[in-house]
């Protein structure tokens, strides 16, 4: 979900801030009741920071109180495969997530209210733009008496608002772990004191991209051996702060051509779009098979082809 970063210092570490929890995803769930935990500590160690937040707005003092840095790191964090996370305009993307929990012999991440995630973050980790989280905690495997290995997803809601078309691209990764100790958030009687806290950011992370859609239209059809093809198209990618798909302009996008009974395709010609995504040119008819254009995607906009069009000439 999207947040308003801010950045707080823990016993030397950084720790990135507090994040909101929709409404409808937290009530009366796991995942609800995970990102408000984790949203209290955080929020506790901004304030004990006293630092500014990005916003603008300043903390007038310190708080005297804040988690203790817990004895954990992480490695190995490895992000959808290290493959682009395509995300369209509205549905939910569940993003898969490993990585390596190593910890001190005074941790106990067995125990029932021990919690640890990955996020990603959009920035640098000192001053992130945006950060994703997951709706549910990771789960570990003890593999030695210090170490763990980890997955968990991050779930990601464009028509929630998650995502603005300037998140596009280049993200990092980070991952943190919490240590309540029997300690309830909610309770009257929290002691924050009483609660571990590691983060960990400057992971590698897949870019983010906006999904991407590509017509094709070979006409007329049939069509005279030597006469003229017109093939038409447009592409369109997600459109993140509207949760629609938008016309994608002046981007070279290959017309491509495969004879029947073939199984791959042969570029013909490279043309770019419109000022609308739309996509125009001509051809001669030579033999019968299948029109397509394919475009290779940019660093925020993911590949595509468009499924071919027969032909039948006579």
């Amino acid at each position: 979900m999207r947040i308003s970063a801010t950045v707080a210092a823990v016993s030397g570490a950084l720790v990135l801030s507090a994040f909101a929890v929709p409404a409808a995803q937290a009530a009366g769930s796991d995942a609800g009741s995970y990102r408000a935990d984790v949203a209290k500590i955080r929020e506790a160690a901004h304030a004990a920071s006293g630092k500014a937040a990005l916003s603008g707005s300043t903390v007038a003092s310190p708080a005297a109180d804040e988690p203790y840095a817990l004895n954990v790191t992480f490695s190995n964090v490895k992000v959808h495969s290290g493959k682009p996370i395509v995300v369209g305009a509205a549905a939910h993307v569940s993003v898969p997530v490993t990585y390596t929990l190593t910890h001190g012999a005074d941790v106990d991440i067995t125990a029932s209210d021990f919690l640890t995630g990955p996020y990603i973050y959009k920035g640098t980790y000192a001053q992130p733009t945006n950060m994703l989280f997951g709706e549910d905690a990771g789960t570990c495997t003890v593999t030695s008496a210090t170490t763990a290995s980890c997955k968990a997803t991050i779930d990601i809601y464009p028509g929630d608002g998650d995502l603005s078309n300037v998140d596009a691209g280049a993200w990092k990764a980070g991952a943190e772990a919490i240590a309540l100790n029997g300690q309830d958030p909610t309770s009257t009687t929290f002691d924050i004191t009483k609660v571990g806290l590691a983060d960990q950011g400057g992971f590698a992370s897949p870019n983010v991209t906006r999904l991407s859609k590509l017509t094709v239209n070979a006409a007329p059809e049939p069509v005279k051996k030597g006469k003229t093809i017109t093939v038409t198209g447009k592409l369109t990618r997600a459109n993140w702060d509207a949760n629609n798909y938008t016309g994608y302009s002046t981007q070279p996008v290959k017309l491509q051509f495969r004879k029947k009974n073939a199984t791959t395709y042969t570029t013909i010609k490279t043309i770019k779009t419109t000022s609308t995504g739309a996509l125009k040119t001509t051809v001669k008819a030579t033999v019968d098979g299948y029109f397509r254009y394919s475009f290779a995607g940019t660093p925020t906009t993911a590949p595509i082809n468009a499924t071919g069009d027969y032909v039948d000439v006579k």
